[in-house]
């Protein structure tokens, strides 16, 4: 087997290791991008699966030390890959190729790591901005590494339309996760101000009381939500023709968790709130007669 055969066959293996990790942790969006076509579906695969090792950084260790250490090693880990010298993984394999097809910038790449910093030394957000910074980070940050893959044309016109499709659903998944991220890591990432403000304290979110102080912390920070996901829609025309349904089904497909947390009376708690296989049928056919 001659050099080139075996590095397209090496990187062949290294996207598919990435794309188990989406089908794995994000059916949503593997449902969504799936759909694209194979170089940018590989692509989109491996920046996901950076943004899992990142995740997984802080909430597989099991001591704040172990969280530090994990975070040095995947920052030194992208220095070296920055320099040209990545690691002999698929996931830095992949995402080798993916900076060799696309415009990539490396800057998101360490937003995203300072995003889990600050997971790593949590502090309740005191407001709307500060959770809509923290939100950039994590999510936004993905919107911009995700954009020359799909609009390789306009990528550099459309950064602040990226980051506010990521941010809205960072701020979803917030929103669905409120009683997982309290019971399991004792996170709180409403903004106090606007907990004081509606009279929601954190006893009543340690009962697992949903009342309406809880209902208008929700709505106010799902209507900020839903306002990106707005501006984001009006940008859609500007991102690569091959890759607007894909997008815009991977906002509606996260748009529809706000919709089913009010169709389960706002239980944030006990019930797993997700797009529904028969809801997302509807928002592809949606997505797809409205292109």
């Amino acid at each position: 087997m001659n050099k080139k055969s075996r590095t397209a066959s090496d990187r062949t293996v290294a996207y598919a290791y990435c794309e188990e990790i989406i089908k794995k942790h994000s059916k949503s969006f593997y449902f969504a991008f799936s759909k694209l076509p194979k170089e940018k579906a590989n692509a989109v695969y491996a920046i996901y699966a950076f943004c899992r090792l990142a995740d997984d950084s802080i909430d597989e260790a099991e001591t704040k030390e172990a969280q530090g250490d994990a975070l040095t090693f995947l920052t030194n880990e992208l220095n070296r890959f920055e320099e040209g010298h990545e690691p002999d993984h698929p996931v830095w394999q992949a995402l080798r190729d993916v900076f060799e097809r696309y415009d990539m910038s490396i800057e998101p790449f360490y937003d995203q790591l300072n995003g889990q910093a600050m997971d790593y030394h949590f502090k309740q957000p005191l407001t709307m901005d500060d959770l809509e910074e923290y939100s950039y980070y994590v999510a936004g940050s993905v919107g911009l590494m995700l954009l020359p893959v799909i609009a390789s044309e306009n990528h550099k016109d459309l950064e602040e339309d990226a980051i506010a499709l990521g941010v809205a659903m960072q701020l979803t998944n917030i929103l669905r996760d409120i009683g997982e991220d309290y019971q399991k890591s004792n996170r709180i990432y409403l903004p106090k101000e606007l907990m004081d403000e509606e009279n929601y304290s954190e006893a009543e979110l340690a009962a697992q009381i949903i009342n309406s102080s809880f209902i208008a912390v929700w709505e106010t920070i799902a209507h900020r939500a839903e306002q990106l996901y707005e501006k984001f829609e009006q940008s859609l025309k500007y991102f690569d023709k091959d890759s607007q349904l894909q997008v815009a089904l991977s906002a509606k497909v996260y748009g529809g968790i706000l919709d089913a947390v009010r169709e389960n009376d706002y239980d944030c708690f006990s019930v797993r709130n997700k797009t529904s296989a028969a809801k997302k049928v509807v928002f592809y056919n949606e997505v797809k007669n409205s292109l």
